[in-house]
């Protein structure tokens, strides 16, 4: 059972899993993953707390990559304070299953190696160049989020154990002949259509709008006519990128920073291993005499590819002689790396090491040595960093000036632009979801809009917008929230009852049609006296064709005997149509390659659906606790 969920968790599900973890770490650093003591718990799995803090980095992590795919328009959606509320217990319910998978496959005994962990690192796109791994772009990135090796690498673990367990149970589905030949009739089957469309705008003549009408869509739907509160902003943006055209470098600071620190442009060693693990289990003695034997063996010259393929519990290195390929130091278990790195020469054999996961006999079959950069290959990066530096320097000391000239002139930002020698910018009038893109901040809007700006006509304080970059604020023009009158809507609300009417008119007619059809009774006078006259439409299928999706939903919704044959559809912009079914036609005959496309949808759906079901079945069982202050 083990050795199965260990090879489903290098199969294309897995590696869909970890490509999401990858995903994320990207976006918000393996911090965002880690759980800070002392922290108040939002909800209890079992004994073990989720807390705030996870609760709150998931919640953004999860609305900053809806803010990314959706754009502004999603900004509406969070503005109510009942979607907000749900789509956060919504972060939480996943963070709960994703708790009750990592206990269970604590339980169940998952766990993951590392050469495991080593292999999916490597693979990682976000540590390649050009196609290979690239071990300072790894330790980049990593200083970058303020982590160590050892940090991310216990993350992975257990992102990776948990996902061993999803892994064997979507990777267990699959689809009958049955199944995959039912759904290939229903998908591909194809219907004859005869309909007749008619435009709601053919009835808007025929339809009265009274003042009665107009006052009660007003009253009806008075939320909609209230205003936004608007500002136009003034203001003053220091950026440190925008600082480098002020600032310089020349090359003996490029060469000296070079001499300074030239061990920082070296690669480091690596060192190709193979080993032989022994896994400990319950009998640590019998494993450690067993390895033991080995060395012995190996000692008496026996072959080490031949002892790792009998004897490795690593199955995956052991098909290879026990080949790991190559380590940089700190990759792997920090005993397993001190006894690979302390081997001497090309052949050389350790003795037996002990990590948490058994005992490792290690044999050193290649080195690369540590290379160091030239200075012609590292200048042009040396002159950006210290470029960068200066500026951000300067924008330090540029920052204090702009905020005390702010402070002390509060109603005019000319003063401050002088002291920093930049201008003052105005925006657009704009609401909290209309902010221009680049003043769409949660901090910046709190303040454009708050009492000091708007009322007291002052100077903001410094505003971060991120790292690099501040801008200083004050409201140039306010238009507060109001509801607009009867009479400043009066022509929308006109137009608005007016197509709803003609709309309603057009569906009456339409039925009217329909009935008389199943009645089997003439209606060409009707449609003459329209200026419509019936369409047909052959094989239309059920996604992809060109006719509308209201007529298409319709028509698959028919049955050719009886009143069944014909109904009423409308469209979403407001057209109208009676569709009668003509004929059915049956799928096409099943090619095998569509025929294994299909069944792998089909597995997949019921993959999902399995997991989905045994978190539910977890959860029904366990110890959930979930903070009412949420």
């Amino acid at each position: 059972m083990l050795e199965r969920i260990r090879e489903g968790s290098q199969g294309p599900w897995a590696m869909a899993i970890i490509a999401l973890i990858v995903l994320s770490f990207v976006f918000a650093g393996v911090g965002s993953y880690l759980t800070s003591s002392g922290t108040t718990a939002v909800a209890t799995v079992n004994g073990e707390e989720i807390s705030a803090q996870e609760l709150e980095r998931a919640y953004q992590n999860q609305r900053a990559q809806m803010e990314s795919q959706y754009g502004e328009s999603i900004a509406q959606l969070f503005s109510s304070e009942q979607y907000l509320a749900d789509f956060r217990r919504n972060v939480l319910d996943r963070l709960i299953a994703e708790k009750l998978i990592q206990q269970q496959a604590s339980d169940m005994g998952l766990r993951v190696s590392d050469e495991q962990i080593r292999e999916t690192i490597v693979e990682m796109p976000e540590f390649q160049f050009g196609g290979q791994f690239d071990n300072e772009r790894f330790q980049a990135i990593l200083r970058q989020n303020g982590f160590q090796v050892a940090d991310f690498r216990d993350y992975l673990r257990v992102q990776m154990t948990q996902n061993q367990l999803a892994a064997a149970l979507t990777n267990s589905s699959f689809a009958l002949d049955g199944e995959v030949q039912q759904a290939n009739a229903l998908q591909r089957q194809t219907r004859n259509a005869k309909y007749v469309l008619i435009s709601a705008d053919e009835f808007a003549g025929s339809v009265e709008v009274t003042d009665a009408d107009v006052e009660a869509f007003y009253n009806n739907n008075i939320a909609s006519f209230d205003t936004e509160e608007k500002v136009k902003l003034a203001y003053i943006k220091l950026s440190v990128e925008d600082l480098k055209a002020r600032v310089s470098v020349d090359d003996a600071a490029v060469r000296t920073y070079y001499d300074n620190n030239i061990s920082s442009y070296g690669t480091e060693e690596e060192r190709r291993v193979s080993h032989i693990l022994i896994e400990s289990g319950d009998d640590v003695d019998g494993a450690r005499e067993k390895a033991e034997s080995l060395k012995a063996e190996l000692d008496s010259g026996a072959d080490f590819a031949a002892l790792a393929k009998e004897n490795s519990d690593d199955t995956f290195s052991a098909e290879n002689g026990g080949d790991l390929d190559f380590i940089t130091p700190e990759m792997m278990d920090p005993a397993f790396n001190d006894a690979a790195f302390a081997l001497a020469n090309v052949g050389d054999i350790s003795d037996v090491v002990e990590t948490e996961f058994g005992f490792h006999i290690i044999k050193l079959t290649d080195i690369k040595e540590a290379q160091v950069k030239s200075y012609d290959e590292v200048a042009s990066d040396i002159r950006d960093s210290l470029l960068y530096d200066a500026a951000m320097e300067k924008y330090f000391e540029l920052q204090n000036t702009l905020a005390e000239i702010a402070f002390e002139v509060p109603d005019t930002l000319e003063d401050a632009a002088n002291a920093v020698d930049l201008p003052v910018q105005e925006s657009v009038l704009f609401s909290r979801n209309t902010a221009p893109a680049e003043l769409s901040l949660p901090g910046l809007l709190d303040t454009a809009f708050s009492s000091e700006l708007v009322e007291e006509g002052l100077n903001s304080d410094i505003i971060e917008l991120d790292d690099e970059t501040v801008v200083v604020a004050r409201v140039i023009e306010h238009q507060p929230q109001r509801t607009q009158s009867l009479d400043e809507v009066r022509e929308g609300i006109e137009a608005s009852v007016k197509a709803e009417k003609a709309k309603e008119a057009a569906e009456a007619w339409a039925f009217d049609i329909a009935q008389k059809v199943r009645a089997e009774e003439s209606v060409e006078g009707e449609l003459a006296e329209k200026s419509v006259a019936w369409q047909t439409a052959a094989a239309v299928p059920r996604s992809g064709g060109t006719l509308a999706r209201a007529l298409v939903d319709t028509l698959f919704s028919l049955g050719l005997e009886g009143e069944d044959k014909v109904d009423v559809a409308t469209t979403v912009n407001g057209d109208v149509a009676v569709v009668m079914l003509e004929g059915v036609n049956a799928a096409p005959e099943l090619e095998a390659e569509l025929g294994e496309s299909l069944r792998q949808r089909l597995a997949q759906v019921q993959g999902q659906r399995v997991y989905q079901q045994y978190i539910d079945a977890l959860r029904a069982n366990a110890d959930v606790t979930i903070s009412q202050t949420l």
